[in-house]
């Protein structure tokens, strides 16, 4: 790392940085923050599943999240089953440009109409 890319009366020791931290204000007032910063609960409950990376930049970075993301694991019970189905380009593009969560809108659609007709 450049010697240029921290800034000046960066703690550069062990002793540095211990005297930074007993120099802190014993409460802090950020109201910027989205928890209080003096409630040890709130702030374990806001870092609780923060990733920690220390090397490798950002390609480090997406790794670890991608690693979380694959522990959330296969659903219980699978209530959406997956399919391949054509439309008209002109179609899809509607259906995309309507924003997030076309497809549920979609089947939503389908569910309405086998209500007052037979598939088939």
């Amino acid at each position: 790392m450049k010697s240029n890319a921290l800034p000046k009366n960066f703690p550069d020791s062990p002793e540095a940085w211990e005297k930074l931290i007993a120099s802190a204000p014993e409460r802090v007032s950020d109201l910027d923050c989205p928890y209080d910063p003096n409630d040890a609960q709130a702030v374990e409950a806001y870092w609780k599943d923060a990733v920690i990376v220390r090397d490798g930049g950002l390609p480090a970075v997406r790794i670890a999240l991608a690693e979380k993301r694959r522990l959330r694991g296969a659903q219980k019970a699978p209530t959406k089953v997956p399919t391949t189905i054509r439309f008209d380009a002109d179609v899809l593009a509607e259906l995309k440009a309507s924003g997030r969560g076309w497809q549920t809108r979609v089947n939503d659609a389908m569910r309405e109409w086998l209500k007052t007709h037979s598939p088939g």
